[in-house]
């Protein structure tokens, strides 16, 4: 785990590996917007939802390997395991923080 990642992130990373949905309340505006897969998801329960069909559906964990700060984006590059075709794999979360929320993610591979 990479220590010094914003708070949001860190919070992000820990709802996604224990699958406890209810930390992303503490990790996503009320207004966030994700883009994954060719989707596009908008507002917290939405993507609430669409983290919990993930979860059960590829079983995954996340590990960060590496972040860096371009503008006002912050990259991290994770390690991707679980049941899905090709597991492990490494992509790129881009986020953009709004104070101590995040505003977007932008998983690309």
């Amino acid at each position: 785990m990479i220590d010094n990642l914003p708070k949001p992130i860190a919070l992000y990373i820990a709802a996604e590996n224990s699958g406890d949905g209810n930390l992303f309340d503490q990790c996503f505006a009320e207004d966030a917007v994700v883009r994954d897969e060719d989707q596009t998801i908008e507002g917290l329960a939405a993507i609430k939802k669409w983290k919990a069909e993930t979860k059960e559906k590829y079983q995954h964990t996340i590990e960060p390997l590496a972040a860096t700060q371009k503008d006002d984006q912050i990259i991290v590059t994770n390690r991707l395991t679980g049941n899905f075709p090709g597991s492990p794999i490494e992509l790129e979360f881009v986020f953009t923080l709004d104070h101590d929320k995040i505003a977007s993610l932008e998983i690309q591979s």
